[in-house]
């Protein structure tokens, strides 16, 4: 594990920081994009934790955190080089895991049977912010893959983590017993 002595080292005062690899690189390039981004998402999951969650969703979001991590640190290293620096990487079984999450909690939410608005309680909005922050995340490394060789696990992993906090956001609602505000096309 890394020990930080020192929060600050001046070093990204022109723009630019060091990946994994100690490659220099510039903060706007699309890997640091999308390793942010991923960062983001993770501070958006722990704020919704922070509000409050179902127990459900809080057994599960601490795990999430960890491999938002991991993903993170995929991202910071070129793919051609996380396996000699022998990085925690997202893993096939990581997607299985969230596909197991959202088929036990569809038991319990039920099929959609019409579009839904952001919202109800607390937990559920933030959710619904994580899976928005989550799609853009998704966004970013798909623009990475299209310009440098990554693990595409990654985006498969963000793909179904959406798709995870979609129904942990429904599965909120159910819980408090809120009911979940739906879309009227005729307003």
């Amino acid at each position: 594990m890394p020990k930080l002595t020192k929060i600050y080292t001046k070093t990204g005062d022109e723009g630019q920081t060091t990946l994994g690899t100690r490659e220099k690189v510039f903060k706007d390039s699309l890997r640091v994009k999308a390793y942010g981004d991923v960062d983001e998402l993770n501070s958006v999951v722990g704020l919704a934790m922070a509000a409050g969650l179902s127990p459900s969703s809080s057994e599960i979001l601490p795990a999430v955190q960890n491999e938002l991590f991991h993903l993170g640190s995929d991202l910071a290293f070129p793919d051609s080089e996380g396996e000699s620096f022998q990085i925690p990487r997202i893993e096939a079984r990581h997607v299985k895991a969230l596909e197991k999450v959202i088929d036990e909690l569809l038991v319990i939410v039920g099929p959609l049977e019409n579009f839904i608005l952001p919202g109800g309680c607390i937990g559920s909005a933030y959710l619904h912010v994580a899976r928005t922050v989550c799609r853009r995340a998704e966004r970013s490394v798909i623009s990475l893959a299209r310009e440098e060789t990554t693990n595409p696990v990654t985006i498969q992993y963000l793909n179904r983590l959406s798709d995870a906090l979609f129904v942990m956001a429904r599965y909120e609602n159910h819980f408090r017993g809120v009911v979940e505000p739906l879309w009227d096309s005729r307003v």
